[in-house]
């Protein structure tokens, strides 16, 4: 025997139902938000996408098969024309479920189901995606990199620093390497602390 997949239904049978989802979604779209028990907000989402996703098509095929479902017409038209153009740039995700507690009396769990209706944001990957595709690329040329190397000055030079730097220029050697700090002293960024010989 198979299985049934859908749980339970709402009220005595599939047709009562398919009315009570049905009056459902016509009140959700005639206030943009309702509240109602949380089984019934489930089962009322995927209805309440489709028909907006009907409503977004806006032909007049799509509008008899939201007929089939909402029964009035001045609810329908609401759909077609202002719904739709606000969720027009949405690519799903037309209704948001939100948990407001339990009922007072039979404490059954609450929610409000609403329609998101805010414009959307584009995420950050598809933002830097199209931004990189829209501008021009600029051939890079290349050039030889001639590394010239200038005297660095020191804010105190020693006197024994500038007998070094007189014997290197007379011999025409490069000037040997200076000493590194001391341990105590603290190495700037771009030196590297020295390690001993060992």
């Amino acid at each position: 025997m198979p299985r049934p997949t859908k749980g339970p239904r709402l009220g005595g049978g599939p047709a009562h139902e398919r009315l009570m989802l049905g009056l459902l979604a016509s009140q959700l779209f005639e206030h943009r938000s309702i509240q109602t028990t949380e089984a019934k907000a489930k089962r009322l989402r995927p209805v309440a996408e489709r028909l907006v996703t009907f409503a977004k098509r806006g032909d007049l095929h799509a509008r008899r098969r939201v007929m089939r479902t909402i029964n009035d017409k001045t609810v329908v038209h609401e759909l077609f024309t202002e719904i739709a153009p606000l969720v027009a740039e949405r690519q799903g995700g037309y209704t948001r479920i939100v948990k407001t507690g339990f009922r007072k009396g039979d404490n059954a769990p609450m929610a409000v189901i609403e329609l998101v209706l805010e414009p959307v944001t584009p995420k950050r990957a598809a933002r830097t995606r199209t931004a990189a595709s829209t501008t021009p690329t600029v051939p890079v040329e290349e050039t030889e990199a001639v590394e010239a190397s200038a005297p660095v000055e020191s804010e105190s030079e020693t006197p024994a620093a500038a007998e070094v730097e007189e014997t290197a220029a007379a011999t025409g050697e490069d000037a040997p390497e200076v000493e590194a700090p001391a341990a105590d002293e603290p190495a700037t960024p771009d030196e590297k602390p020295a390690t001993p010989a060992s």
